[in-house]
């Protein structure tokens, strides 16, 4: 699949008809469209991206062109984000939608279109094809408990499964909603969360991916068990100290607290759209309050790892010791 690249008046022109629709999307094979000089496209002609099922990039400088679900400083950077959508259209197209219904929504309802989409996608071939390249895997048990909770003037929670690198595993999913459901009635201290070993957390545990037989158990599964509005509730009060290698959830988690703190060897990764699956740790919810829209959908498109000063630079994190 080639990526369309349309001029702003072209644009303006294809998304002034009412067949609009019927020109891009997935299913027709054009699951990316880039606009050159975005910015010049006319305020009547950013509605109709809303609705259209395709990741629209715009060429453009940042803050410059809103409608678009992404924006790039040039056109062969824009390329390349169309290019990865190409590769996983039907993650990258349910991202892009997924963060626009979201926008400005309740942490309730947005947290649910989250989960929902991301069991539409693990039953769809895109997570096949990736679960399938992955191979078994088997946890041996561990006696360690997954979150340990110090308890004092301030509470201290610690991710810890450091010989895997604090991978969020569904036990330490369950221990840490246990310990912070503790701390949301009748208790004001404040809360610092950290990882203990070599990183923060280094994602989901990828040995129980695709555990759950069907998808619409696991959606169950996520939105009676799910650490994002509890960290959300108590954001005010927490403060996130981020280490190593931050992945997945150990991203989407953190970036819900009103203070992250990160180590100068820190580094950040959101690699879901390259799995066929979108952030589904409430990442879709706290990322882009502090990097905004376009940069979340560009960051999990490219895939990129950055590091800590560039996590400062975009807000992601509030600190760099």
């Amino acid at each position: 699949m080639t990526p369309v690249v349309w001029s702003a008046e072209e644009a303006s022109e294809r998304l002034s008809r009412p067949t609009a629709d019927l020109d891009t999307g997935a299913l027709r094979d054009v699951p990316a469209l880039v606009v050159d000089d975005a910015h010049l496209l006319p305020t009547d002609a950013l509605d109709p991206l809303g609705l259209l099922p395709v990741v629209c990039i715009g060429v453009a400088t940042m803050g410059t062109a809103p409608g678009f679900d992404a924006v790039a400083g040039d056109l062969a950077s824009a390329l390349l984000l169309a290019s990865a959508a190409h590769e996983r259209p039907n993650a990258a197209t349910a991202l892009a939608q997924v963060l626009r219904a979201s926008e400005g929504q309740p942490i309730e309802a947005a947290l649910l279109l989250e989960s929902a989409v991301y069991a539409t996608l693990q039953a769809g071939p895109e997570f096949a094809a990736w679960l399938s390249g992955r191979g078994r895997r088997v946890r041996p048990d561990e006696p360690e408990p997954p979150v340990l909770v110090d308890d004092g003037t301030r509470v201290r929670l610690t991710l810890n499964r450091p010989r895997l690198h604090n991978l969020f595993s569904a036990a330490m999913r369950d221990a840490l909603v246990e310990a912070l459901r503790g701390l949301a009635a009748g208790d004001d201290r404040p809360i610092v969360l950290d990882g203990a070993g070599p990183s923060f957390c280094a994602g989901g545990d990828l040995a129980e991916f695709g555990s759950v037989d069907d998808p619409a158990t696991a959606h169950l599964i996520r939105t009676t068990a799910n650490a994002a509005p509890w960290m959300d509730r108590l954001a005010d009060r927490l403060t996130v100290r981020m280490h190593g290698a931050s992945v997945g959830a150990g991203v989407e988690l953190a970036a819900f607290a009103h203070s992250v703190e990160a180590t100068s060897d820190a580094t950040f990764c959101l690699p879901e759209v390259s799995m066929g699956l979108i952030p589904g740790a409430g990442g879709t919810i706290s990322v882009p309050r502090r990097i905004g829209r376009q940069r979340t959908l560009a960051w999990c498109l490219g895939g990129s790892t950055i590091g800590a000063e560039t996590a400062l630079d975009w807000g992601l994190v509030d600190e760099v010791l």
